[in-house]
Formats: structure tokens, C-alpha cells, sequence
């Protein structure tokens, strides 16, 4: 990346030239980089990270003042936003397989939501998972893992999805779409305070 005064003759250039250069600002300053493409923007690690970066991204809204109020500190020091702040810092723990927080700190304490059934049902190209969620007072959601190898381990790169549980009720999330095949599905409860449960159990389906 390299900051340019004037990019392209003007102060607000942004965009890509002959999908080879790209202009844009970052923190008010304006740069020019050349312009790089995912080898595979599907990949199990895309995949993880678009699927955290959804769940944080849509879930800040949801965050109380004094919870917000927490990211202040780090924001000032990053020279960013708060919501840039707690975006940041959990994509930064995910990237460590650590669960995100809704307070700066994580303190990485408290109880999960329990998940008491999960059920799978295939249909056309795409599965269908029910959770029957138990709420804790410091629960927050559960992350989801899948892979085509019976007995795997949940990882960074098998995540996808993750799913906000505010109440105690039967939570439904679709996959979609998916190739005939087997496939294996695990859970992971975590807190609002970014303590990761254990995997849950495996589930499976088949699409035909």
C-alpha cells in the first residue's frame, strides 16, 4: 500500500483502474494499492471469517450503551470507531479461535446457552438444522461447523455460521446450497464475555 497526496489528480479518487490498481482512503488518507483477488473466495478460511464478520457485524446494534462505552479506549488508541474497535479485535481472537466479546476486555467468563436437541433434514440442495436452545443469563450464541468427514474437529476453517441466541426457544438455520452429498455438522455454544464451550455432538444428512 502506498499514500498518495493527490491520487489519480484528485483528492477523492477511489475505485480500480484496469482491474490493477485500486485508490482509497483509510483513516482519512488517501492510498493506492494494487489490486488483489482471492485465489479462492470460498475457501474454509474465507468462508470462517465472512461468517464471524456477518455475526459482529450484525449483532453491534444489538450491544447495550455501557457495553459499547467499553470500546471507547481501544477505539481512541486504533484511531477508529467503536464499532471499528469491537470489529477488530474479535475478528483478531477468531483468527485465534477464541469466541468474540461484547465488552473490551474478554474476560472469557460465564455460562453458554445449552443446546438441548439438534435435528438435521436434507431437502433440495441445502439442509436444515433445528437447535432447541436453552438461554443463560450470559449466553450469547453458537457456532456452527461443518464437514464431509464423519468424526472431525471443529476449526477456524470449518466454520459456517454463527447464530445469535437471544431466547429460549428452537432456532432454525439453513445450508444451502450443497452438492449430493454426506454431511457432518458440530456446535459450539459460546458467552457475551467470549468463553467457548466445547463441541456439542455431531449431527448429519444426507443430500441426494
Amino acid at each position: 500500500m502506498v499514500k498518495v497526496a493527490a491520487p489519480a489528480l484528485s483528492l477523492e479518487a477511489s475505485g480500480s483502474i484496469g482491474k490493477i490498481m485500486t485508490f482509497s482512503k483509510w483513516k482519512g488518507r488517501p492510498y493506492v494499492r494494487s489490486l488483489v483477488r482471492p485465489a479462492n473466495p470460498k475457501s474454509g478460511s474465507q468462508t470462517g471469517v465472512r461468517s464471524m464478520f456477518k455475526f459482529l457485524a450484525q449483532n453491534w446494534t444489538n450491544l447495550s450503551a455501557s457495553e459499547k462505552a467499553t470500546w471507547e479506549t481501544r477505539a481512541d488508541q486504533l484511531v477508529v470507531s467503536p464499532f471499528n474497535a469491537f470489529m477488530s479485535y474479535n475478528q483478531f481472537r477468531w483468527r485465534d479461535f477464541l469466541a468474540p466479546s461484547k465488552e473490551d476486555p474478554a474476560a472469557e467468563l460465564g455460562t453458554s446457552p445449552t443446546i438441548n436437541l439438534t435435528q438435521a433434514t436434507a431437502g433440495v440442495r441445502s439442509i436444515q438444522l433445528d437447535l432447541d436452545m436453552t438461554l443463560s443469563a450470559t449466553g450469547w450464541g453458537v457456532m456452527i461447523f461443518r464437514s464431509t468427514t464423519n468424526g472431525f474437529s471443529t476449526a477456524f476453517s470449518n466454520l459456517i455460521g454463527v447464530l445469535a441466541t437471544p431466547a429460549t426457544q428452537i432456532y432454525s438455520w439453513v445450508d444451502t446450497p450443497l452438492d449430493p452429498d454426506t454431511y457432518y455438522y458440530n456446535f459450539r455454544p459460546f458467552t457475551i464475555d467470549g468463553a467457548l464451550d466445547p463441541e456439542d455432538g455431531e449431527i448429519n444428512a444426507t443430500v441426494a
